[in-house]
């Protein structure tokens, strides 16, 4: 049964067994610069959204409540809208408060900002504008605090904080108000500072049972695969963090050798990669129900409000949508920090497995979550960009081309493939300077000068 297996010959990039636990603005015409000749193609164009697979659309209609013609205008709306709100973060600089979406077909784009001035550029773009009192830098230099804070702190009755971005304020979930009061005086903040919100949900990550593919850790535990990468000549996978540590060897789903833990970080992040043998060959697949697969064609960074599946062995593929970037889970083993918060149910056993947004681009891997399929739940991914560039992975996609060789620019000012860029950044390619619109990994066929929908022209 090979050929239902992520990393195995003619396998698919599935998820599989459970891990340890489940100045003023310039117009919204000077800010889209002509493209060059060949790249008129739009965001959805480019990033696939306008041809998803039946697979995401039957999945977006039964979990998001729509018909099939709203699945499809959705995700072509999500993909326009992470190109307009990254021309906007960029041109409000500091005074950006953030960015969502909302509306059963993610057709409301708000943007955020600290400045009644920049009201008329931010509708200019086709969005909602939201003058806040705090920038988004200042909310995150809060949520910093409280980051900080608890290395030395037990946060057992205080186990979630996140930036919300529509709610312009740092939120911290506690059992009680005592214990969030004292968690935000231990950090020195101020009680206006933070807003705390009592609930009985502690997060978990999901623990290990039997069902799906699997990979095996040390003849002892199980878990998910993730998505599939590759670093230089080397074939692998990423998983959760937690599912072993670096050296720890792994076997497939028929118990064959299948390879070693390269890499992996737990608490802190949630992030491992796994080298395997000749045995198993890197695919760009996701399983989605059943047996059909999602083929993978990036990883831009999908905005607050934006819709995500997630393939996992104990509830098949199911979506949601991305709530919080950001957000700190203090699990019973450890706090994590950057974990992206989610409306996609999953159960023991899903740990580990991938999202998907846009039809095709890769988010992150399950850390944990919780809740069940039958009632709803809160699941937490790490997001996939940073264990790219935190392990010099590359995520392998559906149709990888060679980088063209940069033109011109220092090393660390060129272009290249396989490099993870922020919101912001900035390359020079033939003479010319380009800025950052989304946060992805580079492909060799998204070249800024052809891809106007991840790379603004300055």
């Amino acid at each position: 049964m090979a050929h239902r297996h992520t990393v195995a010959r003619h396998g698919a990039a599935l998820t599989v067994l459970g891990a340890l636990v489940l100045g003023a603005i310039p117009s919204a015409e000077a800010a889209d610069p002509e493209p060059s000749a060949g790249s008129t193609a739009t965001a959805a164009q480019t990033l696939g959204a306008d041809k998803p697979s039946q697979q995401v659309l039957l999945a977006l209609e039964r979990d998001l409540k729509l018909t099939a013609a709203q699945a499809r205008e959705r995700l072509v709306n999500e993909a326009e809208a992470g190109t307009r709100a990254g021309r906007l973060r960029n041109a409000l600089g500091e005074r950006f408060a953030g960015a969502w979406l909302r509306g059963p077909v993610a057709a409301e784009l708000t943007v955020a900002t600290t400045s009644a001035d920049d009201v008329a550029a931010i509708e200019a773009e086709g969005a909602k504008a939201v003058v806040v009192k705090n920038t988004l830098a200042a909310l995150r230099a809060v949520k910093a605090r409280l980051d900080s804070t608890d290395i030395l702190y037990d946060t057992r009755n205080t186990p979630l904080w996140y930036v919300d971005v529509p709610g312009n304020r740092v939120v911290l979930e506690a059992a009680d108000k005592p214990s969030g009061d004292a968690f935000v005086l231990a950090a020195g903040l101020r009680p206006e500072q933070v807003a705390i919100r009592v609930t009985g949900n502690r997060p978990r990550l999901f623990e290990n049972i039997t069902g799906g593919d699997a990979f095996y850790i040390d003849n002892a535990a199980r878990c998910s695969i993730g998505f599939s990468v590759t670093k230089d000549q080397r074939q692998g996978f990423v998983a959760a963090g937690h599912c072993g540590r670096q050296g720890s060897k792994t076997t497939g789903f028929n118990k064959a050798d299948q390879g070693t833990f390269q890499a992996s970080t737990f608490p802190g992040k949630d992030m491992a990669w796994v080298e395997v043998n000749a045995a198993w060959t890197a695919t760009p697949e996701v399983k989605a129900q059943g047996d059909q697969k999602v083929q993978v064609a990036g990883s831009v960074e999908a905005l607050v409000g934006a819709s995500v599946c997630r393939s996992g062995s104990t509830t098949g593929w199911h979506c949601g949508t991305v709530e919080q970037h950001e957000v700190s889970v203090s699990y019973a083993e450890g706090t994590v920090d950057g974990l992206t918060q989610t409306t996609v149910c999953a159960e023991p056993g899903d740990s580990g497995g991938p999202y998907v947004a846009g039809g095709n681009q890769a988010q992150g891997v399950t850390s944990g979550g919780s809740g069940n399929c039958t009632d709803g739940g809160t699941t937490f991914y790490q997001p996939l960009n940073e264990i790219l560039d935190d392990f010099g992975l590359t995520l392998k996609t559906a149709s990888q081309q060679a980088a063209p060789a940069p033109q011109d620019g220092t090393t660390a000012d060129a272009w290249k493939s396989g490099r993870v860029y922020e919101v912001g950044a900035t390359v020079t390619v033939a003479g010319v300077r380009y800025q950052c619109l989304q946060r992805h990994q580079a492909q060799g066929s998204w070249a800024p000068e052809a891809t106007p929908a991840l790379w603004q022209r300055l």
